[in-house]
C-alpha cells in the first residue's frame, strides 16, 4: 500500500484506503513521464473516475474534476487545463472564486455549499460543493490547481483534502512546468 500518503492508515477507514490505492495508481501513471499536458490529463482522468466510482463516497457524485494551470503570459491568471466534466471556464484571476484563491493563499480551500461562498464562479450551476488544490512547488510557487466539485453540497471533507493534496504533490514532482 502507498507511502504517498503519511498518517493515512489503510486499516482504519475506507476513505483512507481508497486514497492510499489512489495514489498508488496515480504514482504509476506518473513514473517516467515528465510532460505536464499528458501527466494533468491522465491525473484528471484517474482522480474523475476514482472518485464517481468508490463506494466510500455513494451519495456524494463528483461531476468535475481537472487541473487550472499558471498562464505563462500571465502569471495572476489560471488557464483551463486537462479536466473531465462539462465544459469549465477558460480564464480565472487569482483571488477570484474558489480557484483563483487557493491559487492566491497556496492553500486548499474546501466548499461545503458553493452558494455561500463570495465571489464563486459557477461554471455548472449542477456544481454544489467544491475542492480546490493548489500546485505547490517547494520554492512556494503555485503552478496551478487541481479542482473538484461535487453535484451535492458538503461532498469534501479532510480525508478528501489530505488525500487530494497528496496527489497535487505527485504531480508537481513528475511533472516539467
Amino acid at each position: 500500500m502507498s507511502s504517498f500518503i503519511p498518517g493515512f492508515n489503510s486499516t482504519l477507514d475506507p476513505k483512507a484506503r481508497f486514497y492510499l490505492e489512489l495514489a498508488d495508481e496515480c504514482a504509476a501513471l506518473l513514473q517516467g513521464q515528465r510532460n505536464l499536458v499528458t501527466n494533468t490529463a491522465n491525473v484528471s482522468s484517474l482522480v474523475y473516475h476514482g472518485l464517481r466510482e468508490t463506494p466510500s463516497r455513494e451519495g456524494k457524485p463528483v461531476n468535475w474534476a481537472g487541473f487550472y494551470l499558471t498562464d505563462a503570459k500571465r502569471p495572476d491568471v489560471l488557464a483551463l487545463g486537462p479536466f473531465q466534466g462539462k465544459p469549465a471556464c477558460t480564464e480565472i484571476a487569482f483571488g477570484r472564486g474558489v480557484c483563483g484563491t487557493a491559487a492566491s493563499t497556496c492553500a486548499s480551500v474546501v466548499v461545503g455549499d458553493v452558494c455561500n461562498f463570495p465571489g464563486h464562479i459557477s461554471c455548472d450551476p449542477a456544481s454544489k460543493s467544491e475542492i480546490v488544490v493548489p500546485l505547490k512547488a517547494p520554492n512556494g510557487k503555485v503552478h496551478g490547481v487541481l479542482d473538484i466539485d461535487a453535484s451535492v453540497p458538503d461532498a469534501f471533507d479532510d480525508f478528501d483534502r489530505i488525500g487530494l493534496e497528496a496527489i497535487a504533490n505527485m504531480v508537481v514532482e513528475a511533472s516539467d512546468f
